[in-house]
């Protein structure tokens, strides 16, 4: 690092004033011959000066004071010129505002000063390029390899002595790693706040934590689609501030960081996506067994499974959460929203080696309960996974015979709570629960080949309200005067009377055993 001192060392000059400031870096040197530079400086520089304008003490004091207020580095004062030496004035306020000054002779140009100086810099920013390229590749080796963001805030906070944090865009850590020490949790919480007040402009900042004032930084990585920062990059030294290599490497790091988690992102969509086929093929009986296992077998589902079924807004949001969850609980699941019977509802096909099916759905439920609100759940019972589908059946009738338990119902339904879908669900032959379909809803799809889907949506609303009419009515989204002419027509076609309980009841199974054989 060029610095005062080791510039003089050199050019074999000496100091007359602020030895204890020689050692702070040189950012550049600037010659002028102004009485006020300062506006063309932004600190750190190395003043050079042959003090034409300086003819009085008061001048050359406020010099000074005016250099040194701006933070530059140093004076470097020409003599032989305006000046046959370093006015007494000049050296006194130097010493008093400790800083550097010293006499540049007539037999030492100028231009001598700024080629070392420059030389020096040069060099210094291409080593600080070789080893943020060496940096660079390590990280990027790290991120093809599939190494995960701990080992890439390891190798960070190895390259600038530190300590490095990742944080997501709510201020919570995905990483850290400390060269010698970690971060106090008091520390941590300071710049998840300050994180979180930065998410609208997603502007770095400067955490003001007095641990770690003075070296430390906090940069953005932004969002794909634009928004709030995804994640936030803090690095913190172990001693002295952020110099060209540390911010260097920040930048690269928040690079790095975005393509790990591009890389998580694609495949959690690709893994979503095969569970989704997997599920989907499992659940519609389209899979022979000998297949299903195989594609069951990297998600670590063996001999023993369960199928949960949870409805809430929004399943496809809700699969990450849910995977998250069942991931913490240490359980191998399967998990995708699924559509059966016009619903979509999200399904999890776990592991039952030797867990209980209803407990990890009570803790899974309770997880999603309180990041996405009321939450429903059922559990199947633990079956070989060639009967997936169904054990699915059973957990989505439970969850459906529990509806209208007004407050009574259990919080995660079971084959216990079966009721009347047991008799469904008992029988097998998918052809004679075809031949009961047609036999009763057949007349109205082809009665009405035009409007039998509709008559048969508000058949399902109007008997699920108990026969409520404006209920009912605003589930199918007509006027219940619309509502009563579909009803009317329903009967008309079947021959059927639905102030019958008789008659409803057989509606009723009708429509589970067509959503069983769907």
């Amino acid at each position: 690092m060029l610095t005062v001192q080791s510039l003089l060392d050199e050019l074999d000059l000496e100091l007359a004033a602020g030895a204890d400031a020689a050692a702070a870096p040189v950012r550049w040197v600037h010659i002028s011959e102004l009485e006020d530079p300062t506006p063309r400086l932004s600190g750190g520089e190395l003043m050079l000066t042959t003090g034409i304008p300086l003819d009085s003490a008061a001048k050359q004091r406020a010099f000074i004071r005016l250099l040194a207020d701006r933070n530059l580095a140093g004076l470097g004062f020409g003599t032989g010129f305006s000046h046959k030496s370093l006015p007494k004035a000049l050296v006194d306020e130097a010493g008093k505002r400790e800083f550097p000054l010293f006499e540049v002779p007539y037999s030492v140009p100028f231009i001598a000063i700024t080629e070392k100086a420059f030389a020096r810099l040069v060099n210094e920013q291409y080593e600080v390029l070789q080893r943020g390229i060496a940096v660079q590749r390590r990280l990027e080796r790290l991120v093809l390899e599939e190494r995960g963001l701990e080992e890439i805030a390891a190798t960070v906070a190895s390259a600038v002595g530190g300590t490095v944090a990742v944080l997501d865009g709510r201020g919570e850590r995905l990483a850290g790693k400390g060269f010698r020490r970690q971060l106090s949790a008091e520390a941590i919480a300071a710049i998840r706040k300050e994180a979180l007040s930065h998410a609208g402009d997603g502007h770095p900042f400067v955490p003001s934590h007095p641990n770690v004032t003075g070296r430390a930084l906090a940069h953005p990585v932004i969002s794909p689609g634009g928004g709030p920062p995804q994640a936030w990059v803090v690095i913190v030294r172990d001693s002295g501030g952020l110099g060209d290599f540390e911010r260097l490497i920040l930048q690269q790091a928040v690079a790095v960081v975005a393509l790990e988690l591009m890389r998580r992102r694609v495949a959690n969509e690709t893994e979503r996506r095969l569970a989704g086929d997997v599920l989907a093929a499992a659940l519609g009986g389209r899979m022979d067994p000998t297949e299903l296992r195989r594609r069951l077998e990297p998600f670590g589902i063996g001999e023993e499974a369960a199928v949960l079924v949870f409805a809430l807004d929004d399943p496809g949001e809700a699969a990450g959460p849910l995977e998250a969850a069942l991931a913490a609980d240490a359980c191998p699941a399967v998990v995708a929203p699924h559509s059966a019977g016009g619903r979509e509802v999200l399904c999890a096909v776990v592991d039952c080696a030797d867990r209980d099916a209803v407990e990890v759905a009570t803790e899974a439920r309770r997880d999603l309960a309180r990041e996405r609100g009321a939450v429903r759940a059922a559990a199947s019972r633990p079956a070989p996974p060639d009967r997936l589908r169904h054990s699915f059946h059973e957990a989505r009738c439970a969850l459906e015979a529990t509806a209208f338990d007004n407050g009574s119902a259990p919080e995660v339904a079971s084959w216990r709570d079966l009721g009347a879908f047991t008799l469904l669900l008992s029988i097998q032959d998918d052809d004679a629960l075809d031949l009961y379909c047609d036999s009763v809803l057949g007349p109205i799809e082809r009665g009405d080949e035009e409007y039998g889907g509709e008559l048969l949506r508000s058949l399902e609303a109007f008997i699920e309200q108990n026969g409520q009419w404006e209920r009912a009515a605003r589930q199918v989204y007509c006027h219940r005067h619309t509502l009563r002419y579909r009803m009317r027509k329903v009967e008309e076609l079947t021959g059927r009377d639905l102030s019958r309980a008789h008659d409803r009841i057989e509606f009723w199974l009708a429509l589970r055993a067509r959503e069983l054989v769907a």
